[in-house]
């Protein structure tokens, strides 16, 4: 594995244990300015989408400026905004600091996954996405169960301690890869840049806008915004029994990652879509009919396992439409969109749905999201493609 990929991975731990520092304190911080439910999930909202707005901008700072700096930069502008959500004074602030933070983050992202796109070879591209999923995960194993810790010294806390774990982060990928030639204006392509149009064409690339949708829903949306609250209003528990159960998702999510990166690069892409996306949609739309912490947590983990299913082999789709000879970054930007705006709606309709009816429909309607992906991919094109070439290729498109 390249050099270049290890330091991603290794500065990926950091940023996941950090992100899970502050997730299951994040909606009940915000409650704690006086707000409701939907007000409290719109505080997930935000950062996705200022990610979702700026990803074409961050598209276009990775083709001027190279990976490697963007992603030190995206580092450094989510590190400022996390100490500055600590402080916030009212609502409002804190509304506004967390926006704040999706443009570092949507910086990072892309410089990350150009730099994986690019770097790994195509018969190893599950493994590689499960091995860096892993990393990001072991991370939020441990950072969800900090946090409800942490909370206990006050709900402020784990802010400050996020952004020490980012500037770490930062400091590792800048001092690693400063000498790579790897990420910067003079690594051309072989062929022109693969455009949004273009990769539209692909029956698996229009699959993986659906079922990244459906994903950033139920994982980067719901699973953060309601999890905790449904935690302390339905089952009576604490910041610390919420935290549990994110690191629960998370421990499943890693658990399933140990095998389907490799099950990705020999089975295929689409059998691990498929499979991801049924075991995470119903677990997630079963989760609000849970009636006990245990029940909650079981199913928390069936949950985490859907998702581990499904990510290395949806990215590694995503990779094998671009290719390693020629940049794709708008359309990993626009697959990235594709994942913020399911993370922007989905804590915004199912927070609504809580106000307005139950948990259960607000669970039931991110199972709903996840079918429809489902059924999206099994018209999609298998994308696997042998190194061997005696094995046949697929087809451009479908």
């Amino acid at each position: 594995m390249p050099r270049e990929i290890k330091v991603l991975i290794a500065a990926a731990f950091v940023i996941a244990i950090g992100f899970g520092l502050v997730a299951p304190v994040l909606p009940q911080f915000a409650q704690s300015f006086g707000v409701e439910a939907t007000a409290a999930a719109v505080i997930v909202s935000a950062f996705a989408f200022t990610r979702l707005v700026f990803a074409p901008a961050g598209g276009k700072l990775v083709e001027r400026l190279g990976e490697r700096p963007v992603y030190v930069a995206g580092l450094l502008i989510v590190a400022l905004s996390t100490a500055a959500c600590a402080f916030a004074a009212d609502y409002g602030q804190l509304l506004v600091f967390r926006g704040l933070g999706g443009i570092g983050s949507t910086m990072f992202t892309i410089s990350a996954m150009g730099l994986i796109v690019r770097i790994a070879p195509a018969g190893m591209r599950g493994r590689v996405t499960g091995a860096y999923a892993s990393a990001f995960l072991l991370g939020s194993i441990a950072g969800p169960f900090l946090g409800g810790l942490l909370a206990g010294f006050g709900l402020r806390v784990p802010f400050l301690v996020y952004a020490g774990a980012l500037l770490i982060a930062a400091a590792v990928v800048f001092f690693q890869l400063k000498d790579s030639t790897l990420g910067t204006r003079t690594a051309a392509a072989a062929q022109p840049a693969l455009t949004v149009r273009k990769a539209v064409r692909d029956s698996a690339y229009r699959a993986a806008l659906v079922s990244g949708f459906a994903n950033g829903w139920a994982s980067f949306g719901v699973r953060m915004a309601l999890v905790p609250l449904f935690a302390a209003a339905v089952l009576g528990a604490g910041p610390e029994v919420a935290g549990i159960a994110l690191a629960f998702f998370a421990g499943g999510t890693a658990l399933a990652l140990t095998v389907s990166g490799r099950l990705a690069d020999s089975l295929g892409r689409k059998p691990l879509v498929l499979t991801g996306l049924a075991v995470n949609g119903a677990a997630m739309a079963c989760l609000g009919l849970t009636t006990d912490v245990t029940t909650f947590l079981a199913v928390s983990v069936v949950a985490g396992i859907g998702a581990g299913i499904l990510n290395p082999a949806q990215q590694a789709a995503v990779a094998d439409v671009i290719g390693n000879d020629r940049s794709g970054g708008k359309v990993l930007a626009a697959f990235q969109m594709s994942t913020d705006t399911g993370a922007i709606f989905g804590p915004i309709l199912a927070g609504l749905l809580v106000d307005a009816f139950s948990y259960g429909w607000a669970f039931g309607l991110t199972g709903v999201t996840a079918l429809a992906a489902f059924l999206m991919w099994t018209a999609a094109r298998e994308t696997l493609v042998d190194t061997d070439l005696s094995v046949r290729r697929p087809p451009a498109a479908g």
